[in-house]
């Protein structure tokens, strides 16, 4: 696949710096069909054929319930990349929006969301989950964290869950977004729009709006943040002199 080279140097530096696969791993790869999980998804099916360490991958959506949810464009791909694709059911959609009618529902959400992709990652013989979070959600999720709870914390690289015997993996950890942006742009990847009443409007917008524009005046400074992270050793993270030098995409121009 074209314009996948500059994705699997920094898939495959996350994978060895955290060593997050095994051999023998047979890995979920958790498909929201937006443009990181669908990323994620064309990186892991290309490095199987080379990673060093022999993996199996299958494809995960969980349905959330959503009318109108068209999920055959993600099919069309996994059958050209040879990746079973598995889509789970739910009412999830119904249960937050109809029955609680929750006014802050990303957090039961997410978890609910979580529950439903280790249940089936788990019927389906994987014992590792991999997750589309990038480089810039790591940075976000510490400011969301510092912001609005008062923590320094983030989600880890690599996280065991003891009760499903799991291994969560995010092997996009050093991917910056605008990399993720101009991949599934190039490769014209079929990202399904969400159809939740609360997309775009969260806390985690507000932070994204917030470190843009404090990043166009200070250049660079997601990439310190994410250096704090890894000398601070938070939740995980460690330093990698394999980080240095990692840039966004830029056009033709030169522009970002």
């Amino acid at each position: 696949m074209e314009h996948i080279k500059r994705i699997l140097s920094y898939t495959r530096r996350a994978l060895d710096d955290y060593k997050m696969l095994e051999p023998g791993d047979r890995v979920a790869v958790g498909v929201s069909a937006g443009k990181d999980s669908l990323t994620l998804l064309c990186a892991m099916a290309e490095l199987r054929r080379f990673y060093p360490v022999p993996f199996e991958l299958i494809a995960i959506t969980v349905d959330m319930g959503f009318e109108g949810m068209d999920f055959s464009p993600i099919q069309k791909l996994c059958d050209e990349l040879n990746v079973p694709y598995h889509i789970v059911p739910t009412e999830i959609s119904r249960i937050i929006f109809d029955i609680r009618k929750e006014k802050n529902p990303c957090s039961l959400c997410a978890k609910m969301r979580r529950g439903a992709l280790h249940n089936a990652a788990k019927d389906l013989g994987c014992n590792v989950v991999a997750l589309g979070h990038h480089f810039d959600d790591a940075v976000e999720t510490l400011m969301l964290n510092l912001f609005f709870e008062g923590r320094i914390g983030c989600f880890s690289p690599v996280s065991y869950l003891s009760r499903t015997e799991l291994r969560l993996i995010r092997p996009l950890l050093y991917l910056p977004e605008k990399d993720v942006r101009y991949f599934a742009s190039k490769v014209e990847l079929p990202v399904v729009k969400s159809p939740c009443p609360a997309d775009g409007n969260t806390q985690r917008e507000e932070i994204k709006r917030l470190l843009h524009d404090l990043d166009r005046k200070h250049d660079g400074l997601r990439y310190r943040i994410f250096g704090a992270m890894q000398r601070g050793e938070i939740d995980g993270f460690h330093l990698s002199p394999r980080m240095q030098g990692i840039k966004a995409y830029t056009n033709e121009d030169g522009q970002e």
